[in-house]
């Protein structure tokens, strides 16, 4: 029997659409959320003016976590939203089984949106029979089921290095530095310098010296490695006597390093010290050191979920929300998402 012959439309031929071939089904972005930070979802689903997917989520008496999507997945673009304070470990249970009910559910692209990474501390190995937990958690998410991961702002860039696909980092800076514009005024401006509270974010600082037009000062610190959240802070490197002081971090833990850097910095003259950070995991007692006299405010990003228990007065709390949509968008619509920092690192 004759195969029937097809034309090709005018709206094939521009589209580049080889003759006899049907034109695929629109793509499809879906956004779900696991139980750590469903408000922060749900903002990002708002920036792409959609929903979140429904999803039923629940935790048998044993302990043992069970999720099922409510909607069809076949062929969507997903991002499943799973940020990690605490319980970490739970959340990372939660995205892992999650992850696996959408490829069992046949999502063409699953892309993990971390925004805080967890385990992102434990990098490399610094003493003997010690973990790469970091890594370990990239093979996780990887045999689970998904194709990229988007996170904000890294403890650890080389941790890109550990997942085999696409890693989007992002960064939170434009978002904290547009704040501080429009805050930091008059002396505030003209005396501001920004600060790293150790060698190891002096790299990161230096961008923010950059943005003000600003000079940079670092804490030397040193850990006693035989207790945890020990920090003592030595030398202050740069002129900090009469200036505000804006110490740059990508997280605050318990907020041990954060209070003895603003203390030191107050008793070598610092007129205003100041605080950003991306990640507020305020571990306890964060929120109780963070109302120390030597700070006079902590601006942070709603990466991580902030219960009222854990705010005070001189909390400043920013959406992570537009940065996200945006890039999300970038990745459906296979656009670049490094074009949205301009070489910000």
């Amino acid at each position: 029997m004759a195969r029937k012959s097809r034309t090709t439309t005018d709206d094939e031929r521009q589209k580049g659409i080889a003759p006899g071939i049907v034109a695929k089904t629109k793509k499809r972005l879906v956004v779900v959320s696991g139980g750590s930070h469903p408000e922060l979802a749900h903002a990002i689903a708002a920036q792409l003016g959609i929903e979140v997917a429904p999803t039923e989520r629940r935790t048998f008496a044993s302990g043992e976590i069970y999720a099922r999507f409510e909607t069809s997945m076949r062929g969507a673009d997903v991002f499943l939203v799973q940020t990690f304070g605490s319980p970490v470990n739970e959340w990372l249970m939660e995205m892992l089984i999650m992850l696996d009910a959408l490829k069992r559910a046949s999502a063409k692209r699953i892309t993990v949106v971390a925004p805080y990474y967890p385990y992102s501390r434990q990098d490399k190995k610094g003493r003997g029979r010690e973990p790469i937990s970091a890594r370990l958690v990239t093979d996780l998410i990887a045999t689970a089921g998904a194709d990229r991961i988007m996170s904000v702002d890294l403890h650890a860039a080389q941790i890109q290095g550990f997942f085999n696909g696409p890693v989007d980092h992002l960064f939170a800076k434009p978002i904290l530095a547009r704040y501080f514009e429009e805050s930091l005024q008059g002396e505030d401006r003209e005396t501001l310098t920004v600060v790293s509270p150790d060698m190891g974010r002096v790299r990161v600082a230096d961008t923010w010296a950059d943005e003000f037009g600003a000079p940079l000062a670092i804490i030397h610190k040193r850990r006693d490695p035989k207790v945890a959240n020990q920090v003592t802070v030595h030398d202050i490197v740069g002129e900090v006597a009469g200036r505000t002081c804006l110490l740059v971090d990508d997280m605050i833990d318990t907020g041990g390093t954060i209070v003895k850097a603003a203390q030191a910095l107050k008793a070598n003259g610092a007129r205003k010290v100041i605080v950003a950070a991306t990640h507020a995991i305020f571990s306890h007692p964060a929120a109780e050191r963070l109302q120390d006299d030597a700070i006079d405010e902590v601006v942070v990003t709603d990466t991580v979920p902030l219960e009222e228990a854990r705010r005070f007065d001189k909390l400043t709390v920013l959406s992570a929300a537009p940065l996200l949509g945006r890039a999300i968008k970038e990745v459906f619509d296979d656009g670049s998402v490094t074009s949205m920092f301009d070489g910000a690192a």
